[in-house]
């Protein structure tokens, strides 16, 4: 009876927030998504990586071991997908991104402060920004047959983990004025990430549920035993493995339909996608955390 109220004092806070972000527009209330998104990517997350790298209190060890494990899970999601897509000779271009990159950012970072406190954030930052350097660059090659090295330099985020794992480095602090400002901004990012997922996924329509759920169930089903057995082989500790598990096992991410949309591909089949998985992991996500608390 205690693991399911820890659970549900976890994913409740979260799922309520996408719900208001749903609810809102559904009541035909204005929500200036492209605004609020390019606030939060372009202030409020990075403001929140920064100081959670800077502050954290995990030993360099314990995060470079945690940081080979996600680099090692994001190649293998790869490898383990592509030859899933080509053997049921589905479309690579519209099928491999939402299958690979789920949502680590709106949905994976709250689950992990609520679940695993602010360790567990360090550790679901440097999950969001590897999987976030994949998606920059082999993410946007996937649907548009081109590469966006580029883009990589040009985001907030990317500074934001570069400046602050060298904070961390050398042990060095911002002022406590600036310290405060960029801890504010960063407190707005949870919230904000939340309720717009919600907003998104109320604008999203779909035709291609049938086949979306299935491969949604196949999504969760790879990627929970890719994080676990990945956890177990590099021997991580009880809050990385966590963060591990749950952060791979996230839904298929918004991006992987706007990058449908903008380049082409089948932007019907994966807006199935991105709406099934997360009603999926209303149910799935609870079930993951009650197995590795």
């Amino acid at each position: 009876m205690n693991l399911i109220l820890t659970v549900f004092e976890i994913v409740a806070p979260v799922f309520l927030l996408a719900a208001v972000g749903f609810t809102w527009v559904k009541l035909g209330f204005e929500y200036r998504l492209q605004f609020v998104t390019r606030f939060a990517t372009m202030l409020a997350m990075p403001s929140l990586i920064f100081v959670a790298l800077m502050q954290t209190e995990i030993p360099g060890s314990d995060l470079s071991r945690f940081t080979m494990a996600t680099l090692v899970a994001n190649l293998l999601l790869v490898v383990v997908f592509w030859l899933i897509v080509r053997g049921l000779r589905l479309d690579p271009r519209t099928y491999l991104s939402p299958l690979i990159f789920g949502n680590t950012g709106n949905l994976g970072l709250p689950l992990c402060i609520f679940a695993f406190g602010q360790i567990g954030l360090g550790y679901a930052v440097v999950f969001l920004s590897v999987t976030a350097l994949f998606s920059f660059t082999y993410g946007i090659y996937l649907v548009a047959g081109k590469g966006a090295w580029g883009q990589v330099a040009r985001q907030p985020m990317a500074w934001a983990t570069i400046l602050g794992a060298v904070f961390l480095w050398q042990g060095w602090q911002t002022p406590t004025f600036l310290t405060n400002t960029l801890e504010l901004l960063g407190q707005m990012a949870v919230p904000l990430m939340l309720v717009t997922l919600g907003v998104a996924i109320a604008r999203l329509t779909s035709h291609s549920l049938g086949r979306a759920l299935w491969l949604s169930a196949l999504k969760l089903a790879v990627c929970f035993a890719l994080g676990w057995g990945i956890g177990r082989w590099f021997d991580l500790g009880t809050i990385a493995f966590g963060v591990l598990v749950l952060q791979i096992c996230t839904p298929v991410a918004v991006t992987s339909y706007l990058l449908a949309e903008r380049f082409g591909a089948d932007s019907d089949a994966v807006a199935g996608m991105v709406m099934v998985s997360t009603v999926l992991s209303v149910a799935a996500l609870p079930a993951v955390l009650a197995i590795i608390l």
